[in-house]
């Protein structure tokens, strides 16, 4: 058992699981609903965009923190804005506003390169996770995670039957901008344990995975939150046997444990 353990007896590694473990529960919770409404690609495109806000808010003195979630609300309500005033396809909209701002970001970055190397905006960098990251990251877990609870009955009829929650009285309008604005907080959570390009696979893999097993909503965040966490630890600990990058193995495994559950219902039917 003292062998097993091994790897989180390092600070290091341990402060990585801790992280690794906050941002996976709201994004596991918010993977759900992304997965219901149809709005993967949503997680994807503002993990992308906030590359700009993240250049320009260094370049301007302030919190990437802050350039990072006004660059992720920037692009949902941009995508938002000519999906209602064109004929432009949601997912279409999103891929020219998410290819277009982290262009922008890229030219950015060569002019005024930021002190964090592009490797660690694109991939994270768990393993030097710091006080601050956990400053940043635990209030933002806990605002989400604690929404998404309260409120899961509303976005879950918000999801299955937009139409319904508006004539049910719901305030629709702050709901779809208030789901926007926890992906945005949420992606910017995620930046320095997992980057911009691998948060994805934590919006959506969990609730994809979740979905495949049960088709009950209360359980199918049960089960994304659990298929989050275990893959987290599993992917920190398997990195250091393996002596990988630990957020690429989390994804990896997390893409494992998809086709498994893929697999598993196609099979499990016929008996």
């Amino acid at each position: 058992m003292n062998g097993l353990l091994l790897p989180f007896t390092f600070p290091v590694m341990a402060d990585a699981a801790l992280i690794a473990v906050i941002v996976a529960i709201p994004a596991a919770l918010l993977s759900c609903f992304l997965v219901l409404k149809g709005w993967a690609l949503m997680g994807d495109g503002i993990s992308h965009a906030v590359l700009p806000g993240i250049v320009l808010a260094y370049a301007m003195g302030l919190p990437l923190l802050v350039g990072a979630f006004a660059a992720g609300m920037i692009c949902a309500l941009s995508a938002g804005w000519l999906d209602e005033n064109s004929r432009i396809k949601p997912d279409t909209a999103l891929g020219v506003v998410m290819a277009g701002m982290f262009a922008f970001g890229l030219i950015l970055f060569t002019l005024f390169p930021p002190g964090v190397h592009l490797d660690h905006i694109l991939f994270g960098n768990i393993l030097g996770i710091g006080p601050q990251d956990f400053a940043q990251a635990l209030p933002i877990a806990i605002a989400v995670t604690g929404a998404l609870i309260l409120k899961w009955r509303d976005f879950a009829l918000l999801a299955f039957d937009p139409v319904q929650a508006r004539v049910s009285g719901l305030r629709v309008g702050w709901l779809h901008y208030g789901m926007l604005a926890m992906i945005a907080a949420s992606v910017v959570a995620m930046l320095s344990a997992v980057g911009i390009i691998l948060a994805v696979g934590l919006l959506i893999a969990p609730g994809a995975i979740a979905f495949l097993l049960t088709r009950r909503l209360a359980l199918m965040m049960g089960l994304a939150t659990a298929i989050a966490v275990a893959s987290s630890l599993a992917g920190i600990w398997a990195s250091f046997w393996l002596d990988s990058a630990p957020a690429p193995t989390i994804i990896v495994i997390l893409t494992g444990v998809f086709i498994l559950a893929f697999t598993w219902r196609q099979i499990a039917p016929r008996h």
